[in-house]
């Protein structure tokens, strides 16, 4: 079950969706000297640092500059992803590796694997499976299967039966 972790900061008085510069960077293609220098001119609104100690910008100032092919629904899945949300974070390196965007939707299916996420160490499977996104390695999708397994990914379970009992 999704937890919604959006990063929402007090900014004179109102409730902002908030979003790294290092995310800001990605998702617009534009170089953090540029960023840093449309803050520091205040043509971007630089919020308070969040828990991880990373300087966040408004969303809504980034989200006419977005460069990736993403509508404007998928937005919040962006922020939550952002956010250190797991779920969100699969969620976007699918649609991303969907639209050919294998860099970013790495970048974000390593977030989740990270955190231990079942379905995302179950997709990282079918990418080095596949070899999509990553070297086509079969035991390195192997051993993201049987992680996902162990993480009580049930279908990863069930391939992992399934090969178990083929040698057997």
């Amino acid at each position: 079950m999704a937890h919604l972790m959006v990063c929402q900061i007090q900014f004179k008085g109102r409730t902002v969706d908030a979003i790294s510069l290092d995310t800001a960077i990605l998702i617009t293609g534009i170089s953090k000297r540029t960023l840093w220098r449309r803050v520091t001119e205040g043509q971007l609104t630089r919020l308070e640092t969040d828990e991880r100690g990373r300087a966040m910008v408004a969303f809504s100032e980034i989200a006419p500059q977005i460069n990736i092919p993403i509508e404007p629904e998928d937005y919040e899945l962006l922020v939550d992803a952002d956010a250190g949300d797991a779920d969100a974070q699969n969620d976007l390196a699918q649609l991303l590796i969907d639209i050919n965007l294998l860099d970013m939707g790495m970048h974000w299916l390593k977030q989740a694997v990270d955190q231990e996420h079942p379905d995302a160490m179950h997709n990282l499977a079918k990418l080095h499976f596949k070899g999509i996104g990553v070297p086509k390695d079969e035991n390195a999708g192997l051993m993201w299967l049987a992680k996902a397994s162990a993480h009580g990914h049930v279908i990863a379970r069930q391939q992992m039966d399934a090969l178990v009992s083929r040698t057997n």
